[in-house]
């Protein structure tokens, strides 16, 4: 990985550490943190596609946070009260980290959030929290830094 990715991703990380709190706590995404911390993040993986000499990376990039977002919204409107809009935008932030990888990074890292979720969910319902809501934003951002971590 480029040491030119080391901002994007340490703005990525700070962001990741907010989100995940705040969701955790109110099962919301607030949209004055996503969009402007998501929108830093981006810019910051323009600045770093040119500075490798890698200008289509930012096709990745965009290829990336349009299917993220894509898929999550096929969720959110087939469950709304379950996933939330919020976790849409997310979703798109996540996707635009991951296509820096290409587009398998994107789908394995999404659907690596989809099966921790699903294991979060089950660890609920274990613990007798049947009927109360998850915090998918967490879920998100631990498949995406899955993904980063094991490489884009």
């Amino acid at each position: 990985m480029p040491w030119s990715l080391a901002p994007a991703l340490s703005a990525f990380a700070v962001l990741s550490g907010v989100l995940a709190v705040v969701d955790a706590r109110t099962r919301r995404l607030p949209d004055a943190i996503v969009l402007p911390g998501g929108a830093a993040v981006v810019l910051l993986l323009g600045a770093a596609a040119l500075a490798t000499g890698e200008p289509a990376r930012l096709a990745g990039v965009g290829a990336g946070a349009l299917s993220a977002f894509a898929a999550c919204l096929v969720v959110h409107l087939a469950r709304p009260a379950a996933f939330g809009g919020g976790d849409v935008k997310l979703a798109a932030l996540c996707g635009a980290v991951l296509g820096w990888g290409g587009l398998e990074a994107v789908a394995s890292g999404i659907a690596l959030a989809f099966l921790a979720g699903g294991f979060g969910a089950a660890g609920a319902l274990l613990a007798g929290r049947r009927g109360e809501s998850i915090a998918f934003g967490p879920f998100l951002l631990l498949g995406a830094w899955g993904r980063v971590i094991t490489g884009l």
